[in-house]
């Protein structure tokens, strides 16, 4: 029996979130995992409520909707920047829905991954074994995290971005595109790696670092 699911956000990260919803629709055996209801937006731009219809997905207005939805309704939050998903995570949890786990079929997780909810892992993404990824964390197409890392809540891991073995990345990290961070190092809580930067030493919560090396 498929489960319903909102997603939240109709830019064009929400959008790749149905993306992943509907390749994971495709490649089950049995039948769709998912039944999508449609977007929720509090601010939707003319242009990107055209492109959601383009995809024949109802917008069913601001996330007030949340509260008319069926019990059970699982949200899937389409919202790249990870301080404005946790501030959204936060204001949704009034409505007490469930967080979906979404993994696209291309991509590939550790049998020994353990998920946060909200979790979604999108194409070409690879996770190898003794990872620990938080709520509501995103690991962006072919992106990579190495053995035996710690990933918090609200993370973003962009695009070609690499973490290596054994590092820890706080809550509301942001690694950039193309960016790397090599094995052990941390990287604190609402800390920014830059696009294409590679970071040989730890970096102190809250700050943005940038660069080869990473600065």
């Amino acid at each position: 029996m498929s489960l319903d699911i909102v997603v939240v956000g109709c830019g064009g990260h929400g959008r790749e979130v149905l993306g992943v919803v509907r390749a994971v629709n495709a490649a089950a055996r049995g039948g769709p995992v998912w039944r999508v209801r449609g977007f929720v937006d509090d601010e939707p731009s003319e242009v990107n409520l055209k492109r959601v219809q383009r995809l024949e997905v109802p917008y069913l207005g601001g996330t007030a909707r949340l509260g008319k939805q069926p019990a059970g309704t699982h949200l899937a939050l389409g919202i790249g920047d990870p301080t404005a998903r946790r501030s959204v995570d936060q204001r949704l949890a009034a409505y007490r829905l469930p967080a979906a786990v979404l993994v696209h079929p291309d991509a590939t997780v550790g049998p020994d991954t353990v998920y946060g909810e909200g979790l979604i892992v999108f194409p070409g993404a690879r996770v190898t074994t003794n990872v620990t990824l938080g709520r509501h964390v995103h690991l962006n197409q072919n992106s990579a995290v190495a053995h035996d890392c710690e990933v918090g809540d609200h993370v973003s891991v962009n695009p070609l971005a690499a973490v290596s073995g054994d590092c820890h990345l706080g809550d509301g990290v942001l690694i950039g595109a193309g960016a790397v961070v090599l094995q052990t190092l941390r990287v604190g809580t609402g800390a920014t790696v830059g696009a294409g930067a590679c970071v040989v030493r730890d970096v102190p919560a809250g700050t943005v670092v940038k660069g080869v090396p990473a600065r």
